[in-house]
């Protein structure tokens, strides 16, 4: 009976385990090898522990299809991004939003409280007649500002879906995970640099 004990104790560390885990896929699958060290546990144990055996038979699977979904997910976000994968680890934080055509996702003036992921659609800056493509991070500039304002209105040219954080989600994980914050300022950097470009070819007079 001493494996059975020592199954238990595995069990139990593992699941203790999840609670400190940040990353939500890691997490599912410490917490499918603790339902199955639970399950070998409570099955062998003398008597069997019965509501501890159907307890973890049920989270099992239900682990096992968060995993997938999480990971049909990601697959999805980096077809969409044409393999820009820097961001993979913020799709777990993120949750779904839609819109239907037409559907305004925020005006100029309006508070920022939210920063987007755009999944499937396609979007319009008003102001500046841009589009925006499936892969794109939107929203980041007007969360990050002094004033948190919007700075331009964001309408749908199609049917969307998108992948939303809100801003005390981002502080959190700003504090939790170190590399979050160096990726966030990558991220500010392109956006400064890429509105510059825009900029100067709004500006430029037309060649020839």
């Amino acid at each position: 009976m001493y494996y059975v004990q020592l199954l238990g104790f595995l069990a139990a560390v593992l699941m203790f385990s999840t609670f400190y885990m940040k990353n939500m896929i890691p997490l599912r699958i410490i917490g499918m090898a603790s339902n199955v060290a639970f399950i070998l546990y409570a099955s062998n144990a003398e008597p069997k522990v019965w509501p501890l055996l159907v307890l973890h038979i049920v989270l099992l699977p239900m682990n096992f299809l968060r995993l997938i979904q999480m990971l049909r997910l990601i697959q999805q976000v980096r077809r969409a991004s044409e393999g820009d994968m820097s961001f993979e680890f913020m799709i777990p934080h993120m949750k779904k939003e839609s819109f239907k055509e037409g559907d305004v996702i925020f005006h100029k003036g309006d508070r920022a409280e939210k920063i987007y992921l755009l999944k499937s659609g396609h979007l319009m800056v008003d102001e500046l007649d841009l589009a925006l493509r499936p892969g794109e991070i939107f929203g980041e500039m007007g969360v990050f500002a002094h004033e948190q304002v919007r700075s331009a209105t964001l309408r749908c040219k199609t049917d969307v879906e998108l992948l939303v954080m809100t801003d005390k989600q981002i502080r959190q994980l700003y504090y939790q995970n170190p590399d979050f914050g160096f990726y966030l300022i990558q991220l500010l950097l392109k956006r400064f640099a890429h509105n510059e470009i825009k900029a100067v070819k709004f500006i430029a007079p037309p060649v020839g």
